[in-house]
């Protein structure tokens, strides 16, 4: 998790991504971040964000909202910038003997990122931010008509 106001990243690493382990990463945030703040949570439409055993839990933590980006819009969440630094600065295209090895190149890069965090913040003015989403919806949009009509030109969707 990325804290867009001061810059620190938590971490934790899970063998899988169901919901228990979404759930005790969100534990996790809820431990570390004071009691008196709202946490705001940027996440993608993974199914484990959205199952019964979560929507309890958010129930249950009231200062906690969830926002998902829309399919597609990955760059709308800030820490997929940052992971784009973790990628490009400490992993590249190192080469890990084993998990644990890889484990702690990232540990240390989240120790390192840590200890000089800045608050994170966008470089693209609003409007210019916007030009991108409409651009972005028009080539959607273009696809999927271009799609159906292919698909519904195709000998195999006419019968013949």
């Amino acid at each position: 998790a990325l804290n867009i106001l001061d810059g620190k990243v938590v971490t934790e690493f899970h063998e899988r991504h169901r919901h228990q382990e979404f759930l005790a990463f969100l534990n996790t945030l809820d431990r570390q971040v004071p009691p008196e703040l709202q946490v705001h949570v940027v996440l993608d439409n993974l199914s484990a964000h959205k199952t019964e055993h979560v929507q309890r839990w958010l129930r249950r933590h009231p200062r906690f909202r969830f926002h998902f980006t829309p399919t597609s819009s990955s760059w709308a969440n800030m820490v997929e910038g940052w992971l784009g630094h973790l990628q490009k600065l400490a992993l590249g295209r190192g080469s890990f003997r084993s998990v644990p090895e890889l484990k702690q190149a990232i540990l240390d890069y989240v120790a390192a990122s840590n200890g000089r965090a800045e608050p994170w913040c966008w470089t693209k003015d609003a409007q210019e931010i916007l030009r991108k989403v409409r651009k972005i919806r028009a080539r959607l949009a273009e696809g999927t008509a271009a799609t159906a009509d292919r698909i519904i030109s195709h000998p195999l969707a006419s019968g013949h």
